[in-house]
């Protein structure tokens, strides 16, 4: 992978599959990197860096055994995203 994709591009790429899974399924960011690129791994710190984005404009939810994550809290170890409830469409 030559460069990171743009920060819009990440956004589109993790709000279409939170939207294709619902607010009662939820997903690793690692699929939204693993479906930008086949080099993957260099992905995952921006596509948890715009989950972050997103879920403080209220767009997306992000958990971690279950519990909701604040944007704000620093997030360690794996994470899980999915479309708040009250944007399921």
């Amino acid at each position: 992978m030559a460069s990171s994709p743009h920060p819009a591009t990440l956004r589109r790429a993790i709000l279409a599959m939170a939207e294709s899974r619902g607010s009662t399924k939820t997903f690793c960011p690692s699929e939204v990197a693993r479906q930008l690129d086949d080099d993957w791994r260099p992905l995952m710190a921006p596509v948890r860096a715009s989950s972050r984005e997103l879920a403080r404009e209220g767009r997306l939810a992000v958990l971690q055994r279950g519990r909701a994550l604040s944007p704000e809290e620093p997030w360690h170890g794996a994470i899980r995203l999915q479309l708040p409830a009250d944007r399921d469409g």
